[in-house]
């Protein structure tokens, strides 16, 4: 079982004063690819306009352009609100970037109170996360916010 607490002071000692969004959102995604169990995909898209576009991210090569309310993360995005996705194949609308996806969960990251990205992070097991990794990662994303490491919207 993964320890968030932990997860979520390395993310903060990772990032603090450093001011290189991109960089950071790179060393964040690697942090948590290195940290989970049974992920096949750990990043980010980022918010431009009606859009979300692939952020730095660990896995294989993903979906450049998700438009919002499109897939698990555009949704995510529109409705502003943590997705946590059992099976993907039984959501309405899902995009499938890599078939070997099979749950997910998706938690909106803001600036200035809006959202401005996602993070994103995919399993090729069903059922892998749960309401503890939920409440775990939406700590990590609290961390990210404060740290301020996306982009200014555009």
């Amino acid at each position: 079982m993964t320890d968030y607490r932990i997860l979520s002071e390395q993310m903060q000692a990772l990032l603090e004063g450093i001011p290189h969004p991109i960089a950071n959102l790179a060393n964040a995604s690697a942090l948590l690819w290195q940290s989970l169990p049974d992920l096949n995909w750990a990043g980010f898209y980022l918010l431009e306009g009606d859009k979300l576009v692939l952020g730095p991210f660990q896995g294989k090569t993903a979906c450049i352009e998700i438009p919002l309310g499109r897939g698990v993360c555009g949704t995510a995005a529109a409705e502003n609100r943590t997705l946590l996705v059992s099976d993907v194949h039984c959501f309405q609308g899902h995009i499938a970037c890599d078939s070997a996806s099979n749950s997910e969960i998706v938690i909106p990251l803001h600036r200035d109170g809006r959202v401005a990205a996602v993070l994103d992070l995919d399993s090729p097991s069903k059922n892998r996360f749960t309401e503890a990794d939920r409440i775990g990662l939406e700590a990590v994303a609290a961390v990210l916010e404060r740290q301020c490491i996306f982009p200014a919207l555009t």
